[in-house]
């Protein structure tokens, strides 16, 4: 499995820079309704960032370049001006609870995605964090070219360096739960996508025809489902990744990365196979705060456990896609 990994690293990995935007743009062109693009913003209280790279996006891949037909912004319940800011420059702003009304909205990003397929008119979906800055528009252009270029992929990831802090460097030091949760997890499990660097990465592109057949974990375990359902649906050839060079965002603390983790994990365990008499772990995790009383006081958090079914198994999303 290690040598398949090792193989696959060399032969499904590029950089940005090996697919110029002329290329896919031409490439584009010639694959006609098939080889139409609709980024997504999944976004939740990112007034600071969530403007710039829109106006990115639409410079540089829908006016400079024609090379993304569609840009929404989905936004999950914020509570700043992240819809005002999003529609100011130039997005198309869909609300979570829009979408679906018959079915009220969970809280979290994966419910948050499986929505969006019903408001994305594109046949290639990327999605694209809100919360990143100094945003590079070869983030979505890198992840976009081998869709329009490689017949026989179907997802592809974003690598890059992720540091910690403004003055640190090297690809794992803010992946935190990369580092410590996902990859061992997917080295134990899953050796064949060990050579994926960035599994939790929310810079992704995919085919709508994969997206759909797929089950959407609610919550932070998305990331990662997909990356492993892909790999039971379609195979390790139908991925592939793609260097577009250092994501900087926002950090989480300690105890947000715990739910985090947890939630992974959760997501894992759901995918293996559970030998008949394993009770399955509780779905939640307890924390711990300092009382005022004095001592520590232990804090509850559910783990989300729902996740929403293919959208093929959707009647009012086949209905949409039969109009369309």
């Amino acid at each position: 499995m290690l040598e398949e990994a090792t193989e696959w690293l060399s032969r499904r990995s590029w950089t940005a820079a090996d697919r110029p935007l002329s290329r896919l743009v031409a490439a584009k062109r010639k694959a006609g309704p098939a080889g139409s693009v609709s980024v997504v913003l999944p976004a939740l209280n990112e007034e600071a960032t969530v403007g710039e790279i829109v106006e990115t996006i639409r410079r540089d891949l829908m006016i400079d370049a024609p090379l993304v037909d569609e840009l929404l912004v989905m936004d999950s319940g914020s509570t700043d001006r992240t819809a005002e800011v999003a529609a100011a420059a130039g997005a198309k702003v869909v609300h979570r609870d829009e979408i679906l009304p018959r079915l009220p909205a969970l809280p979290g990003k994966g419910e948050v995605l499986w929505r969006s397929l019903f408001a994305a008119s594109g046949e290639i979906i990327c999605f694209v964090d809100a919360d990143l800055k100094e945003f590079d528009s070869a983030f979505a252009s890198g992840i976009i070219g081998p869709l329009l270029t490689e017949p026989d992929v179907h997802l592809v990831k974003a690598m890059y360096d992720r540091p910690l802090g403004a003055e640190a460097s090297g690809a794992g030091q803010g992946g935190r739960v990369t580092e410590l949760v996902a990859r061992p997890l997917l080295n134990l499990h899953w050796p064949q996508l060990a050579g994926v660097v960035q599994p939790l990465g929310g810079e992704y592109a995919a085919r709508r025809s994969l997206l759909e057949r797929l089950p959407f974990p609610v919550g932070y375990g998305v990331e990662l489902g997909t990356l492993v359902d892909t790999l039971d649906l379609c195979g390790l050839d139908a991925i592939a990744q793609v260097d577009v060079g250092v994501r900087r965002h926002r950090h989480q603390d300690g105890q947000a990365l715990g739910r985090m983790a947890a939630a992974i994990l959760r997501t894992a365990q759901s995918r293996l196979p559970v030998p008949p008499g394993v009770i399955p772990i509780r779905p939640g995790i307890t924390q711990f705060d300092r009382s005022p009383e004095g001592g520590f006081a232990p804090r509850h958090h559910t783990v989300d456990t729902v996740e929403r079914p293919p959208l093929v198994t959707v009647p009012e999303y086949m209905a949409a896609r039969r109009a369309a």
